[in-house]
């Protein structure tokens, strides 16, 4: 009997540098033992151990497919994966179209597995909440876990980009991941009793969170790893609870506006008029984003009526595109603005208030699944991109988002309006014309590709 004693949990070269070996020396499945280091070292130490094997010669080749589905599965829990993996590619090196025999016991569970690892990490995305942790005068962001799988080497990269602008770890009992704003490092796991004590803002987010969340919404299993779970009443135990018909949807956009209506996020609530909601087709292939309501607007309840949605009328018309079959929204919902006298002075939101609003536009751009999103100013390029984009370096191009959807960069139509040199102003808005111009040329693309 072999023993093979892996490095980690996750030690996927290390898997793949002994099954080769074990395969070139035409080694059984049935005659290897797997276990990771500090697992099960002291028993197969006290095991009689096979001659060490010769080193590898020769080489063979196995789908592209099996080696993409190794790496995700060896993240699984189970027990048997190591063994499982080898039997696969055992078998592989024998019948190269296995996998593509979808009734196969263990193809079928290589892909259940790893099925599993991505909505695992999925439900890591989603269902994280960070604590802000006072540390020298210095602000630290900090999430516990309890990973059903090995994701969160996997996941850590999507917190890097979602947070870039914040120094953050989340703890585990498996790893941890720590962000310092230029790379993740991963350091060993830790007890729950190690998670720092929360900050004043973990109260403020669970009463706030009390506010707007929906029971209906999450099942108990998604929310065990919320801080605000504690405050939250199962459906059960409300004084009334949601007749079926009241039940929201995620990807309806009148489900959404209505949600939104009560959004309690972040402080502009208390004095804008209402939430100004996106306006659009649910259909739109395009998804302009602008900075946030304007006076007119929070009166209206409505974005862009004012002068500047005049002038980003006028634009699109000249683009070529029909505003009537785009959708249009902002990356703050609320007007912030000071009072003088009868005037209200508009004012830019902050980086916590883009933040607070970004689950909007998240579901939104969910909801609508557009091939193109426009953001227009800072404010909304801060939105879309999660962290400070320049326009300048950015503009008049098309960039990846993801699944398969494009950003394009350019300025707020109030900026054209700000400007007090007439030929300046001309000259900008025909930049900005030809901006959208862009965004019409890629839809017709795709029209014609799908044609």
């Amino acid at each position: 009997m072999h023993h093979i004693i892996l490095g980690s949990e996750t030690d996927f070269d290390g898997w793949r540098k002994a099954a080769r070996t074990l395969v070139l020396n035409e080694v059984l499945p049935d005659n290897v033992t797997w276990a990771a280091r500090d697992n099960e070292v002291e028993l197969f130490d006290t095991l009689d151990r096979e001659a060490p094997l010769e080193p590898p010669r020769g080489t063979f080749n196995v789908p592209a497919k099996f080696v993409e589905l190794a790496k995700t599965a060896i993240l699984h829990r189970d027990a048997e994966r190591f063994a499982l993996l080898y039997r696969l590619l055992w078998r592989l090196h024998r019948d190269h179209d296995l996998l593509d025999v979808a009734d196969d016991p263990d193809v079928a569970r290589i892909h259940a597995m790893a099925k599993a690892v991505h909505h695992e990490a999925q439900r890591m995305r989603t269902s994280i909440r960070f604590r802000e942790i006072g540390r020298e005068h210095k602000s630290h962001f900090v999430a516990w876990f309890e990973p059903q799988h090995h994701v969160v080497e996997l996941a850590a990269p999507f917190f890097a980009s979602r947070f870039a602008d914040m120094p953050w770890s989340i703890l585990t009992s498996d790893v941890c991941a720590h962000w310092d704003g230029h790379a993740v490092s991963i350091t060993p796991g830790i007890s729950e009793a190690g998670m720092p004590a929360g900050h004043r803002l973990e109260e403020i987010w669970q009463r706030h969170y009390a506010v707007i969340f929906n029971p209906a919404r999450l099942a108990a299993k998604q929310s065990r790893n919320l801080p605000e779970a504690s405050t939250i009443k199962p459906a059960s135990e409300s004084a009334t609870p949601p007749e079926p018909a009241m039940i929201r949807h995620s990807d309806s956009l009148s489900a959404l506006r209505e949600e939104a209506a009560d959004c309690r996020a972040c402080h502009l609530y208390e004095h804008a008029t209402q939430t100004v909601f996106g306006e659009g087709p649910q259909s739109a292939q395009v998804m302009l984003v602008g900075e946030q309501p304007g006076d007119k607007e929070d009166l209206a309840g409505k974005p862009f009526v004012g002068p500047a949605g005049q002038m980003l009328d006028r634009a699109l018309e000249e683009a070529g595109i029909d505003r009537k079959k785009v959708y249009i929204t902002n990356a703050v919902k609320h007007f912030k603005f000071v009072p003088r006298g009868k005037i209200r002075l508009h004012q830019k939101p902050n980086t916590p208030e883009i933040k607070a609003c970004r689950q909007w536009y998240e579901r939104e751009l969910a909801s609508i699944k557009p091939d193109l999103v426009v953001t227009m100013g800072a404010t909304a390029a801060q939105c879309v991109f999660n962290k400070l984009t320049p326009i300048g370096k950015n503009r008049g191009r098309l960039i990846d988002l993801d699944d398969d959807v494009k950003a394009l960069v350019t300025v707020h139509p109030s900026y054209l309006l700000r400007l007090p040199d007439e030929d300046a102003k001309a000259r900008e808005y025909q930049r900005f014309v030809e901006d959208l111009k862009i965004a019409a040329e890629l839809l017709r693309k795709r029209a014609q590709a799908a044609a």
